[in-house]
């Protein structure tokens, strides 16, 4: 168990190849370091302090070796967050067709169970590694660190990785990316930077999705953005369809300065 988040996740699979041949391996930790183990620990021991801050001080450390490599490569990664159902998978789908010609990406696909997400973004003609987490509710540093070595991106290419679907725990975890973006659709409503503000916090980019379904939706786009410019007034918002295509090319814009230079 997940001694910062409460989630199992150690039966994380890694599918390294384009052909559904999975390779699973548990992400590994020294014994009785990390975890708890099994151990039901209250919420106000001291030991749950220790124990959060040796995961979160790992993983840190995993993301800036992340990091620094994805630099040193010349490579964009980004962390793409939201709940589940937002349209993250739908959204990539669309990027990797329109962009084909433009960009080299690839993507790490985070999921609990099956390759289904995986399966759409390949079939639009990208390069996906799939990573199934069991009951694991994040993706982690480590994770990350082996999808990047099987999908081992070309200089100047763009790697996104689609976290698995929830608005609380991947925002702990430090990936290496270089820039974090949350999608929220306006089917979810305008009330989640108040509600999950530690994840829009962190947020450089909020993607409000599925705008072609404003005039059927209770979605009030002034208050939401009101919210985010209390929240994280840094943070980018931006409003697309990937249906109808409306704001997609401020997405790729983005991605595109978003690029490091040459040298």
């Amino acid at each position: 168990m997940c001694a910062t988040c409460g989630c199992a996740g150690d039966g994380a699979v890694i599918h390294l190849d384009d052909h559904g041949h999975g390779h699973g391996h548990g992400h590994e930790h020294d014994n009785g370091h990390e975890r708890s183990h099994g151990q039901l620990i209250a919420p106000a021991d001291s030991r749950t302090i220790t124990l959060q801050r040796k995961v979160l001080a790992k993983n840190d450390d995993i993301a800036q070796r992340n990091r620094d490599w994805l630099a040193e490569c010349g490579v964009f990664m980004l962390n793409l967050m939201s709940s589940p159902g937002a349209g993250k998978t739908t959204l990539l789908e669309h990027t990797g067709k329109d962009l084909a010609d433009r960009l080299s990406i690839a993507v790490i696909e985070g999921d609990q169970e099956t390759t289904l997400d995986a399966g759409r973004i390949r079939a639009a003609g990208i390069r996906v590694v799939q990573i199934n987490t069991g009951a694991g509710c994040h993706l982690d540093a480590e994770m990350v660190a082996r999808a990047l070595t099987a999908i081992d991106p070309a200089r100047g290419s763009i790697v996104i990785i689609e976290n698995v679907g929830n608005l609380v725990c991947p925002a702990l975890f430090d990936l290496g990316e270089a820039s974090r973006v949350v999608l929220a659709s306006v089917t979810e409503g305008a009330d989640k930077p108040m509600k999950y503000p530690v994840m829009f916090r962190q947020a450089d980019l909020v993607v409000v999705s599925k705008t072609d379904l404003l005039p059927y939706v209770d979605f009030d786009l002034e208050r939401y953005a009101a919210d985010m410019a209390r929240i994280s007034p840094a943070a980018r918002l931006m409003q697309l369809s990937a249906v109808s295509g409306e704001g997609m090319n401020q997405w790729y814009d983005w991605l595109r300065l978003s690029l490091p230079g040459p040298g």
